[in-house]
């Protein structure tokens, strides 16, 4: 297991994976040796050093260093084991990477075959046909999805270890609506919304990548950011554009760095409303990271399907 790790780290050099993730370094010192601003926290002055010859780095800032595993764990907010799945995927992410897109497609086609979940969309305020097919919108039946890619060649121990099925051989996305997630263009994970009784969210278990559709809202210097992808697709529809989601209330290190990669971006925090305030604390907490990387943050009331909105 060790020997399998240090290979994984040589394969993936800690200052090449940074570079990657658009941190820009400076030479400190020797040849060998870079300084930048921490990605793991926000600061003005640059703190954050790396050894390239080492393959470490250390944080004079706050404090944290370590090898490319612990970076990965701290950057995306991952246990160790998807640490370094995620990272072996990296190495040879075309065959997962196909699966997912195959998988996203294939419950397209679905959508349309099943009126439960064209009900289900309408019920949540979603109409616009060519919004659904742009944001990839798809549905799980269940019960077919192993069968339909046996055709290309997937294992069931395959299927198990990326989530897709169960133990049983069973679809997990099981009467879900699904939505694609895509990074760099490719599908890194899927979100299942429930229509049914069952747990109302899943995801794979696996990296949810970054804020989602970013690429077509970075652009935008005041942004909504919304709790779920429903609350996306209907401001989307309205016209808001300018909304992306972090798919929950927890903005991971990597998707603040999308955020604040625009100095004095406006950000409209728009979560959901709870009687029990969780959805207002979470706004609150992340109103404070926000403001802390110098982006100016604003709390936002929302009625049923975000249909309209005025400030707190």
């Amino acid at each position: 297991m060790t020997e399998n790790l240090e290979r994984l780290k040589q394969r993936i050099p800690l200052l090449e994976y940074l570079q990657r993730h658009n941190w820009k370094p400076c030479r400190a010192g020797s040849r060998q040796e870079f300084v930048g601003l921490c990605p793991l926290h926000q600061e003005t002055r640059p703190s954050f050093y790396v050894n390239a010859a080492k393959n470490l780095f250390y944080c004079h800032g706050c404090g944290r260093g370590g090898d490319l595993i612990r970076f990965v764990q701290l950057f995306l907010d991952l246990p160790f084991r998807q640490t370094v799945e995620l990272l072996e995927q990296e190495l040879a992410p075309t065959p997962v990477s196909r699966l997912l897109e195959e998988t996203a497609a294939f419950y397209r086609l679905q959508l349309h075959r099943h009126p439960e979940a064209g009900r289900y969309l309408e019920h949540r305020g979603l109409y616009d046909s060519s919004l659904i097919e742009e944001l990839g919108i798809g549905y799980a039946p269940g019960g077919n999805l192993r069968r339909h890619l046996a055709a290309w060649c997937s294992s069931f121990d395959q299927l198990l270890e990326i989530g897709l099925i169960n133990h049983h051989g069973c679809d997990a996305f099981c009467r879900r609506i699904i939505f694609p997630c895509r990074q760099h263009g490719q599908v890194v994970n899927l979100y299942g919304r429930s229509i049914g009784k069952s747990f109302p969210h899943r995801l794979l278990p696996r990296a949810k990548g970054g804020l989602f559709a970013w690429e077509s809202v970075s652009s935008f210097s005041t942004v909504i950011l919304v709790e779920g992808l429903f609350d996306l697709a209907v401001l989307w529809q309205a016209g808001f554009r300018n909304t992306t989601c972090a798919i929950g209330t927890q903005l991971t290190p990597a998707q603040l760095a999308q955020l604040s990669d625009q100095p004095g971006r406006s950000v409209y925090i728009a979560f959901d409303q709870d009687e029990n305030q969780a959805g207002q604390k979470a706004a609150y907490q992340v109103a404070l990271r926000l403001e802390s990387a110098g982006l100016r943050a604003h709390s936002l009331t929302t009625c049923p399907h975000l249909r309209w909105l005025r400030s707190w």
